[in-house]
């Protein structure tokens, strides 16, 4: 007897993976026959079914076999993989984090409809995830500029600087209103300090306000890390010209990864790397790497940042010692979670545990997309044989193909946004079933 789903603590049942793919499918089944202005007599009778079991299909009340996937999609005029869950993977995700930032005293969510609502109304799915988002964002920028508006060593150092100036002026002031016989020396003297002070008060109010202006720019996101992720995912423009790159700490960011890559880009040159996977089989990054003599990590590197030939849907993650990311570019399919979050079950983080020694796993996400993903830990020693050696691992991901059918590697998102009920490496509850 299968597994039941487990609930959430609002009692509604977690969808595992062949519901959320049955939902996803159907629907994106009978969306695509619509579109094309089909009947459904006409779809069943070239996918070799009758109307009526096609029917319960775009309903999501019967399954969808592999076999019987393939004529719907050759019966449709489409792909296999755009009736496939990757695409709707991080709409899915969205929602999840949209409901994780709802309050306590909202009414319910349908957590076991996520993917029902956004197969069936994809627009509405991605309104209300960006405005999620952009809701999460404003409060984070609200949380950011108050701290910033009681820490900030410059802003508080500019306002005791006007309220110096201003307490100077009105002190004065007041002495020359109230002593209307002051000697003429002293008159002169009072008149020279009103002057300079008002000049000053000038100067470093209008140094406040060009300050404060910076506050209001929204094109700046929360954190370094975000200009950064943003800028990598523009296509990675010269950091001088890219509006995406508005800090100092995020230009500074982006400077330091341009770096790293035109090193690794002479140790192994475009035209090398791309000549070399022309002439590969399968796909192996270690057997790559072998045949043209670099280190694994490298190749790994490289292949994720050029993703030459069979390469092109490739996705890369690099963290350091810590576990903090460094660079982050994810393939189709695969929703990250928000910087400094992660799933402990990555082989990004097994290999970092074992440093030297290659990884390689099939993982599936929550919602039933695989991939395939291949991860190695080095050692550097920057500060020599004195100094501590510091660690950097890189995670390549790549879409698997559809007919690879071995035992896959649980791993999620963010805890707090799994939907998996049991996991090891939880830290965190999730909203969407108990821990």
């Amino acid at each position: 007897m299968g597994r039941s789903p487990a609930n959430t603590p609002n009692g509604h049942a977690i969808p595992n993976r062949a519901q959320v793919k049955r939902a996803l499918i159907g629907t994106q089944i009978r969306e695509r026959r619509l579109s094309q202005g089909w009947r459904q007599t006409e779809v069943a009778e070239r996918a070799e079914i009758s109307a009526a079991y096609l029917n319960l299909i775009e309903h999501n009340r019967r399954p969808v076999g592999e076999a019987l996937l393939g004529r719907l999609a050759q019966a449709l005029r489409i792909e296999v993989a755009e009736l496939a869950l990757d695409r709707e993977e991080g709409l899915v995700t969205a929602l999840r984090e949209a409901a994780a930032l709802a309050p306590d005293r909202v009414a319910a969510v349908e957590l076991d409809q996520i993917a029902e609502f956004a197969a069936r109304y994809p627009g509405w799915a991605n309104i209300l995830a960006a405005a999620a988002r952009r809701a999460d964002a404003l409060e984070r920028r609200l949380v950011a500029l108050s701290d910033r508006m009681t820490r900030d060593p410059y802003l508080l150092a500019t306002l005791h600087e006007v309220q110096s100036a201003v307490t100077s002026v009105r002190s004065t002031a007041s002495i020359l209103a109230e002593t209307p016989d002051i000697e003429a020396d002293w008159r002169d003297r009072f008149h020279a300090t009103l002057d300079m002070d008002s000049q000053r008060l000038s100067r470093t109010a209008q140094s406040l306000v060009a300050y404060l202006d910076t506050f209001e720019d929204d094109a700046v996101p929360m954190s370094p890390q975000e200009e950064v992720e943003s800028w990598i995912a523009a296509g990675q423009p010269e950091p001088g010209e890219a509006s995406e790159l508005v800090s100092d700490a995020a230009r500074k960011l982006a400077g330091d990864l341009l770096a790293v890559q035109a090193r690794d880009r002479i140790h192994l040159p475009d035209a090398e790397l791309a000549e070399a996977e022309r002439h590969s089989f399968g796909l192996d990054p270690a057997v790559l790497a072998g045949q043209i003599g670099k280190p694994l990590d490298l190749v790994l590197r490289r292949l994720g940042v050029l993703r030459p030939g069979t390469w092109a849907q490739a996705g890369l993650i690099i963290c350091d010692g810590a576990g903090s990311t460094l660079f982050r570019q994810a393939p189709p399919g695969f929703a990250l979670p928000r910087p400094g979050e992660g799933c402990a079950l990555w082989p990004l983080f097994e290999a970092l545990a074992q440093p030297q020694l290659p990884v390689m796993r099939l993982i599936e996400t929550p919602g039933g997309a695989r991939f395939l993903a291949w991860a190695v830990a080095e050692r550097l020693l920057p500060m020599g044989f004195d100094g501590p050696p510091l660690s950097r691992a890189q995670m390549l991901l790549l879409p698997a193909p559809h007919e690879d059918g071995r035992p896959a590697l649980p791993v999620g998102p963010a805890c707090r946004i799994c939907p998996r009920g049991f996991c090891p490496a939880r830290h965190e509850p999730s909203i969407l079933g108990p821990a």
